[in-house]
């Protein structure tokens, strides 16, 4: 089959962690004899930032981590309609103009061939309702929608005809432990500052317990305002700036444990949907304490990774993780062992699929040639 999906950006993770899942979607899938394409809008927001941040080098950064992944960038001028006339499948995302989110679904609904689906990895559709509620979802046979409190705000609010849970997952083909590389420093922090989604949290469960503990840390991530690079100096935590997701994994292998710190409307407003970091960190092989979320779908199982219930939590697990090696590597095994065991890139790839097959789709494999 030939699936092409439409995002933000492909070439750039610049503060679009979407890109982290649909780089591996499109590897699974084309594992699976499929052929995939991204298309992404032509002066996306990620991707300028991360030029204006790290150079024109940093696209070409991605196109040798990612030599097998196709795609191309369109101008309000694209012929969507005749791009599209060999498609099979066309997953959409959330992020994509609105505009253009009507004219494919008026394609489909107009008789075109390919099966259309939409794509929410966000949670504009409960902070930003007049934005996801405004999108012409009609045309759609569709929607993925990345956990379950997600997909019943979908069918609860009447947006899409079906609604498919597909929560997000580990490229395994990228993230996995280096056992070849000795850690350096004690704790890592993959994340971006969050528009104050989660200051107060960064403060009490990790900027405080690193500093308590005097760890030496390292925070990667971007849009850190002033007040937030000053608070990290202060800690004594070295702040690395932005960070190819690519480069994650070893990254993580030059540190001994991690943390999550979810952003504020997940955990009050969508339980059940942790956000690709936890499975990022988690194929690497580093124990992981996470600030508090609700597991409502039973992602995980317990002792996967830890959970913390205030500042002081934080800190008691981080010293035990860090003064008991056997407990460290105990903890990061079983974590490694659920994402391999449910939560790679593979399965989703599986489950979309399935979800076709739902919808009648008849799945098939590319013939030789085609």
């Amino acid at each position: 089959m030939r699936f092409v999906f439409y995002t933000h950006s492909l070439a750039s993770d610049w503060n679009h962690g979407n890109a982290h899942f649909l780089r591996g979607v499109m590897r699974a899938l084309q594992a699976r004899g499929h052929q995939t394409h991204a298309m992404e809008p032509e002066g996306s927001w990620s991707r300028e930032n991360l030029i204006a941040d790290r150079g024109p080098g940093a696209i070409a950064d991605f196109e040798r981590a990612f030599p097998d992944l196709s795609y191309e960038i369109y101008a309000d001028c694209f012929d969507h309609e005749a791009a599209l006339t060999t498609a099979d499948v066309v997953v959409v995302h959330e992020w994509t103009d609105p505009a253009l989110v009507a004219r494919l679904g008026q394609a489909r609904a107009q008789g075109a061939r390919f099966t259309l689906l939409f794509h929410d990895t966000h949670h504009r559709a409960v902070s930003a309702e007049g934005e996801i509620g405004g999108m012409d979802l009609s045309g759609y046979d569709g929607v993925l929608a990345f956990g379950e409190t997600l997909r019943e705000t979908y069918l609860a609010a009447g947006w899409g005809r079906q609604v498919f849970t597909w929560h997000e997952a580990a490229d395994t083909s990228i993230f996995h432990p280096h056992p070849e590389t000795a850690p350096e420093g004690d704790l890592i922090w993959v994340g971006n500052w969050g528009d104050d989604e989660r200051s107060e949290e960064l403060e009490t469960f990790l900027v405080g317990p690193a500093e308590k503990l005097g760890l030496r840390t390292l925070i990667h991530g971007v849009r850190y305002p002033n007040h937030a690079l000053k608070r990290l100096s202060e800690a004594g935590i070295t702040y690395g700036g932005s960070i190819a997701n690519a480069d994650v994994p070893k990254a993580f292998a030059r540190h001994r444990v991690t943390v999550h710190v979810p952003r504020r409307p997940y955990v009050e407003s969508l339980p059940g949907i942790p956000t690709i970091r936890p499975f990022e960190a988690l194929a690497c092989g580093i124990p992981l304490v996470s600030a508090p979320w609700n597991d409502a779908e039973g992602l995980f199982r317990p002792g996967d990774f830890r959970f913390a219930a205030n500042g002081d939590e934080m800190t008691a697990h981080l010293r035990e993780l860090l003064s008991d090696p056997d407990a460290a590597r105990e903890q990061a095994e079983r974590g490694l062992e659920t994402i391999h065991a449910r939560h790679t890139c593979g399965h989703r790839g599986d489950e979309l699929l399935e979800v076709l097959t739902r919808l009648g789709v008849t799945t098939h494999e590319m013939e030789p040639g085609q």
